[in-house]
């Protein structure tokens, strides 16, 4: 049974994987900037492939985060639907709906 409880800690979960997400962007965004930078300069070839491999390694985890935050979105529907059907009402549905209209526009910008 779905509780106000569940749905904060759900709603919760999935603005800390948006956190996350955006985290992973930005660091994806500074090591290939760093990259480039060092492949302008002429960095030593063990250094350069040891650069090149934390920015594949950041990029990695762009697309795990991103499955987490959709099966936490998932989790976060279905809870919400459940109090919806129970008639509960509140600052947490309220949030919940809000979190969930933000991360279907994350999405939804990241896939146009």
């Amino acid at each position: 049974m779905a509780t106000l409880r569940n749905l904060k800690i759900k709603t919760s979960t999935c603005k800390r994987l948006v956190k996350e997400l955006d985290s992973y962007e930005k660091e994806v965004e500074r090591e290939a900037a760093k990259t480039a930078d060092m492949k302008e300069k002429g960095a030593d070839q063990y250094d350069l492939k040891q650069q090149e491999n934390v920015l594949a390694e950041s990029r990695m985890m762009i697309p795990d985060c991103r499955k987490r935050l959709e099966s936490a979105l998932a989790d976060l529907k279905g809870t919400l639907a459940e109090l919806q059907e129970a008639g509960e009402k509140g600052q947490e549905i309220d949030e919940a709906q809000s979190t969930i209209g933000d991360v279907e526009k994350l999405f939804q910008n990241e896939d146009a």
